[in-house]
């Protein structure tokens, strides 16, 4: 990525789960840290959030898994975004992730987790960290 280039992120909710108050408030917290954030709402299937990123051509896709799905759906989505050609952009996961869980979701090659009650600073510089 160029040097002053802002970071673009997805925010996306996979599947049927309706908790969106956690994803909104960190969209947020990225904008106000400088990031350029897409939130794609409630209820996205994996292709639509393949679609969003490819058209909003992000750097970042942040996941927010409430459901305990995390594991399959970010295994699906990565092979999905290798299918499409998205070899450069990260995959990120947060929401309720049991920790043993990090390193299983780090084999599949997601870049990032932030597992419930992350700060939004630590969310932030985990971001930011991507890039450096």
């Amino acid at each position: 990525m160029a040097i002053n280039k802002k970071i673009r992120i997805l925010i996306a909710k996979p599947g049927l789960d309706g908790h969106d108050k956690g994803a909104k408030v960190v969209a947020l917290a990225l904008r106000d840290a400088g990031m350029e954030v897409i939130y794609s709402g409630l209820h996205q299937t994996l292709d639509q959030i393949i679609q969003s990123a490819t058209q909003e051509a992000v750097d970042v896709i942040g996941l927010s898994i409430m459901s305990g799905a995390h594991l399959p759906i970010c295994q699906k989505l990565k092979a999905m975004m290798q299918e499409k050609g998205l070899v450069h952009t990260k995959l990120t996961v947060g929401g309720v992730i049991p920790h043993q869980d990090i390193p299983k979701l780090q084999e599949i090659g997601v870049a990032a987790v932030f597992p419930g009650g992350t700060s939004f600073e630590d969310i932030i510089k985990g971001i930011n960290s991507l890039f450096d």
